[in-house]
């Protein structure tokens, strides 16, 4: 067993690793779920760290400006920049999107209630 357990207690070394990590990772999980006092949670704890860990080496996350996730949300969402009149009007998503403008404390407060998002997505 000391085989089949070692790479989910090690960290991963290769893509290869990793991708068998993350497999058995979420094989656990469908058994462990939400189940906190699962007695294998601690295992797949351990094991999102060591991907985590991983994923911030190797794959670290670009830095997404407000305005950018403004420009994701919407075309996620299929809207066009009159369709947030409580952020602004649409000239004033314009120059948020173009980076003339910033997000206020007032805008980011309406994204996060209207996507229900925490507001440090939006923030530069």
């Amino acid at each position: 067993m000391g085989n089949i357990m070692s790479p989910a207690l090690r960290p991963p070394e290769s893509e290869h690793d990793y991708d068998a990590l993350v497999a058995g990772l979420d094989e656990l999980l469908e058994l462990v779920g939400d189940d906190e006092e699962h007695p294998l949670a601690s295992l797949a704890s351990h094991m999102g760290d060591l991907i985590e860990e991983y994923d911030d080496a190797h794959r670290p996350m670009p830095e997404v400006r407000g305005a950018d996730m403004l420009r994701h949300l919407m075309q996620w969402h299929g809207l066009d920049q009159s369709s947030l009149p409580e952020v602004g009007t649409q000239s004033v998503i314009s120059e948020i999107l173009n980076g003339k403008r910033r997000l206020n404390v007032r805008q980011i407060k309406a994204l996060t209630q209207r996507f229900g998002l925490p507001a440090d997505l939006f923030l530069d």
